[in-house]
């Protein structure tokens, strides 16, 4: 299918960039580039409102010092019924990113889906490599299934979810609390995930000029949030854990044009046959981070709708 009309303009304005050298560039030029990147966005096309209850901005003790979160709560939710729990990760390859600049997916996350969001403001490498990021987003997970009453959420309805890298730390945060006995999770949700930093299946990967990442970024990105850890570490690599039974039920998504596609398909195939449910949704015509883009592409927002749609179904109470 062709690349959705809406974001060639986009695709388009990042083409027309230099091109990185990756074996020169340092954390702080990549993130300049970005900040450009950014900016050539253009003006938002589509401004939905969502009427949320409240944010509010938290910090708790994590394991590199005071640990920011951003707590969104859905419209409704002071009617004192607890509502189902999301520990959101952050998007930007483990270098940069933070919990201002994903208002823009927490918000209609926590629209969409009737649950409390709270979003970590875990460190980022290469200041601070695997596993800090990991171990923010654990310390994040334990803090709000320990609090879970005053956050106004139901303790047995906690899940993950992340986009990009947020959707690796998701992904590896779902094993490693299966792995170390909890807290229990009813849900991950992983949105354009890289689960194999080895890089083997983005650089194999078949992607046009209307990709917005390529495989030598992901090499660099990876590279810096491993510092030369192992890169077949399963909590690194979720694709490469030797056994995913046992792990909680998934949303999977991916995008046509984005060359971390296929480990996403990968792993979810490798969750379904262990038995794991998980539902699968791979969007055509669009790019890497498209839940991101909502303000830029209608096709962007009815794709978000239909994986929020999907992740609300997993946070419904189950009857006895």
């Amino acid at each position: 299918m062709p690349l959705d009309p809406e974001l060639q303009a986009l695709v388009d304005g990042v083409s027309q960039l230099a091109p990185v050298d990756y074996a020169a560039v340092t954390p702080e030029e990549f993130r300049a580039r970005f900040l450009e990147h950014l900016v050539g966005l253009g003006r938002p096309r589509h401004a939905t409102p969502l009427p949320l209850a409240a944010i509010e901005d938290r910090t708790m003790p994590g394991p590199g010092g005071p640990l920011a979160l951003r707590v969104f709560r859905p419209a409704g939710a002071d009617d004192g019924r607890p509502r189902a729990g999301l520990v959101f990760l952050h998007g930007g390859g483990w270098v940069m990113g933070d919990i201002a600049g994903h208002d823009g997916v927490c918000r209609p996350l926590c629209h969409a889906t009737d649950a409390v969001v709270v979003s970590v403001d875990y460190r980022v490498a290469p200041s601070h490599p695997y596993p800090a990021a990991l171990d923010d987003a654990a310390a994040a997970l334990e803090w709000v299934a320990a609090d879970a009453g005053a956050l106004g959420i139901d303790p047995t309805r906690l899940g993950v979810a992340g986009d990009s890298a947020g959707a690796n730390l998701a992904a590896a945060l779902a094993l490693r609390a299966r792995d170390t006995g909890g807290p229990a999770l009813v849900a991950q949700v992983l949105v354009c995930a890289p689960l194999d930093l080895t890089c083997t299946h983005a650089a194999s990967a078949v992607r046009g000029p209307e990709s917005l990442l390529n495989a030598d970024a992901i090499r660099w990105m990876s590279g810096q949030y491993l510092a030369g850890h192992a890169p077949t570490d399963p909590y690194a690599s979720p694709l490469h854990a030797p056994d995913l039974t046992g792990l909680p039920p998934a949303v999977v998504a991916t995008a046509e044009f984005d060359p971390l596609r296929d480990e996403g398909r990968a792993y979810a195939a490798r969750l379904a046959a262990a038995g794991v449910p998980v539902e699968a949704l791979d969007f055509p015509g669009l790019v890497h981070g498209f839940v991101g883009l909502r303000s830029l592409s209608l096709a962007a927002i009815a794709a978000s709708d239909e994986v929020w749609a999907a992740v609300r179904r997993l946070l419904e109470p189950r009857s006895l």
